[in-house]
């Protein structure tokens, strides 16, 4: 397999590029140190309104003009404000890459952020605050976020709303102004390129790009706890989480084997205890949240009312007895879905572009899918059992929805 190359450029800016033989698309992604955890206290909801700002109008175009441009070269593409990071993804034919380049990197470098388009932008961000009503399972895993997170890092990732209406275009504009810099932003690519020519057009679009600055970080603990927020509805919504190691500990492949015996599909443990056997939810999973200064296991119940208080017991019971041990059965298909899911990743370049430039801010490096599913193949049942011996859950923060709250 040809090399991921990776690159520092002069002013800071890292450029990570895997090269997938067969490819005909060529996709990129550009995280910049403007995510959510770098907004001022008092303007929280900066990130995802420039998020949509950003979006018209850029390097002198008008937002049609710009628009109309990159549709007229097949580009699809995409922004969003992230914990960390604000991010800017596109996907492009590959032999489109120089003329397309300088259209998305304007929207980092010089977009409009017109006043008028200040209104309509915040009128769609409390629109989304107010679309969380008819989306309870998000709604209650953005409580559980707000709960279980340290500030910076739990902010809601749609805003508040009293930010959002005192918000003015000169906030907006010094957030950029201060936060889209070249060092400490990382530039990922994925697909159909010549290395020499896409570091060289890279390097004549963004070579004299300045300013720095760092992505913020949460340290200690949130509120933790157990929270119940009142709804007048039949159904009631559990969300769970627990802290365990880092992205970056040895031991991280261990733990996402662990979840993925918990929630690996229709046979993992949550759907067979909670809702096969015991006929208890709708929905059930559980995920491993890993980032580079920590990581939580994160779970998700959707119940009716009658029902609500037995599913947070065996959901929570479930949970716990995995430090139990798991058995040879349960191991081999969490394994195979891990691989499954590496395979699935190796097939589409959006997500191989966003993973290495993920990689080099978790780990300084790029990883291979090769390495990646080293490490998965490396696992035995053994390790996975010792691990969930000796790192057994502990104390959760709990959040539901519903009319009446639960007992912990």
């Amino acid at each position: 397999m040809p090399e991921i190359v990776q690159t520092v450029l002069p002013n800071g800016l890292t450029v990570v590029a895997e090269p997938i033989p067969g490819a005909s698309s060529l996709a990129m992604t550009l995280l910049t140190p403007a995510g959510l955890a770098s907004q001022p206290v008092d303007q929280q909801g900066v990130a995802p309104l420039l998020s949509e700002m950003i979006c018209r109008g850029a390097g002198g175009k008008t937002a049609r003009q710009h628009s109309d441009a990159l549709d007229t070269l097949g580009v699809q593409r995409s922004t969003d404000a992230q914990t960390r990071f604000f991010r800017i993804g596109a996907t492009m034919i590959g032999s489109k890459m120089k003329e397309a380049l300088p259209l998305l990197f304007d929207m980092a470098r010089t977009p409009t952020l017109a006043e008028e388009a200040l209104a309509p932008s915040v009128d769609l961000s409390i629109q989304a605050i107010d679309s969380l009503a008819d989306e309870p399972q998000r709604r209650a895993m953005l409580e559980l976020r707000s709960q279980h997170y340290p500030d910076p890092v739990g902010r809601p990732p749609v805003g508040v709303r009293e930010h959002l209406e005192n918000m003015t275009v000169d906030t907006v504009r010094k957030f950029w102004f201060e936060h889209f810099v070249a060092r400490g932003s990382i530039l990922g690519f994925a697909g159909s390129f010549d290395t020499d020519e896409l570091l060289a057009t890279v390097n004549d679009l963004l070579g004299d790009w300045g300013g720095e600055a760092h992505p913020a970080h949460g340290q200690g603990a949130g509120t933790g706890g157990v929270h119940h927020v009142h709804t007048d509805s039949t159904q009631v919504h559990i969300a769970l989480a627990y802290p365990t190691i880092p992205d970056t500990h040895e031991d991280r492949v261990l733990q996402q084997a662990a979840t993925a015996v918990l929630s690996g599909g229709m046979s993992g443990r949550l759907f067979t205890e909670v809702r096969e056997k015991r006929g208890l939810v709708y929905s059930v999973y559980a995920t491993y949240a890993g980032q580079k200064d920590r990581g939580d296991v994160l779970a998700y119940a959707g119940t009716t009312v009658p029902r609500a208080q037995e599913t947070l017991d065996v959901l929570s019971g479930e949970l716990r007895r995995l430090s139990e041990g798991v058995n040879q059965s349960e191991f081999e298909r969490a394994i195979v879905g891990m691989k499954s899911s590496l395979v699935m990743q190796g097939e589409s370049t959006t997500a191989r572009g966003a993973s290495i430039a993920s990689d080099v801010y978790v780990f300084g490096q790029p990883r291979s899918l090769e390495y990646a599913a080293s490490e998965v193949d490396a696992v035995t049942l053994d390790q996975l059992n010792a691990y969930l011996k000796a790192n057994p859950p502990g104390d959760m923060t709990i959040v539901t929805l519903g009319p009446e709250p639960l007992k912990a």
